[in-house]
């Protein structure tokens, strides 16, 4: 896509599923990848072995790829990542905030630590690594790209995962807030809001047939995305295509935000 290629970007939580998708989607577009992980390197080597993978097959690709350590809730890891790759890239362009978990429980009995915990990740630490990047986008004077991958869980309730519910929905107001913040620094902040996706994340219904069947009931296109999907909405954005596009979650969902049980025309006996 246009403006894509030789652009730094960095990609948090990229070790697997979306994040690793969208990390791959970038390496064929031309740009320069920093993969995050949070524990272990070995975490994170199929995704730089698929970013290498991915160059080595366009000519003449040049493709950087880098691993870097991070927990995106810890303040002091996020200074020390978007410094990393500003060192060994020589500038940042674009961040892709996907790094996110989610801890089930009831409302009234999960413990406040996993609760915390999730806000801490999934809003936390969307908002340190946008703070740090548009610390460099500023100095840099050329502008940048934020994408928050967010969930259609921002405007759709999840019952028994309310820190999810909540992160996410907090997710929209930080993306929108930044947006209009810095629109006038060249510095454009969107979101994409995936639904049903088969990712590892999602193993429990995707290799269940019955739990499958259900979960795609509710999507009116019938059938779960797929991550490279995901990340294509991401690479539009991120582009020059989309350069008049700022404050905005785009929903990746097949429909699912569209309200399916409404399929069927009904009266309300007025």
């Amino acid at each position: 896509m246009k403006g894509l290629k030789a652009k730094n970007v960095l990609v948090t939580g990229a070790s697997s599923g979306i994040g690793q998708a969208i990390a791959v989607r970038f390496a064929t577009e031309g740009a320069n990848v920093a993969i995050n992980y949070r524990k272990s390197p070995e975490d994170a080597k199929e995704t730089e072995e698929m970013v290498d993978n991915a160059c080595g097959q366009i000519k003449g690709c040049g493709v950087k790829s880098l691993l870097v350590q991070a927990d995106v809730s810890q303040e002091e890891d996020v200074v020390r990542m978007v410094n990393n790759v500003v060192d060994e890239f020589g500038s940042l362009d674009i961040l892709i905030n996907n790094a996110g978990i989610q801890i089930a429980g009831a409302a009234h009995e999960i413990e406040i630590a996993d609760f915390d915990r999730v806000i801490a990740v999934n809003l936390r630490g969307a908002y340190l690594c946008a703070r740090e990047a548009i610390k460099h986008f500023l100095e840099q004077g050329s502008g940048g790209v934020i994408i928050n991958i967010s969930s259609v869980h921002e405007i759709i309730p999840k019952p028994q995962y309310v820190g999810y519910s909540v992160s996410k929905g907090g997710m929209e107001n930080l993306t929108r807030s930044l947006a209009l913040e810095y629109a006038d620094k060249r510095i454009r902040v969107n979101a994409i809001g995936p639904g049903a996706t088969i990712t590892p994340i999602n193993d429990a219904w995707i290799n269940d047939a019955d739990a499958k069947a259900e979960v795609e009931s509710n999507i009116p296109m019938g059938r779960a995305g797929t991550s490279a999907e995901m990340a294509a909405s991401v690479a539009f954005l991120s582009s020059d295509e989309a350069a008049y596009i700022t404050g905005q979650t785009l929903f990746i969902d097949g429909g699912l935000t569209l309200y399916p049980a409404f399929r069927e025309p009904w009266s309300s006996g007025d």
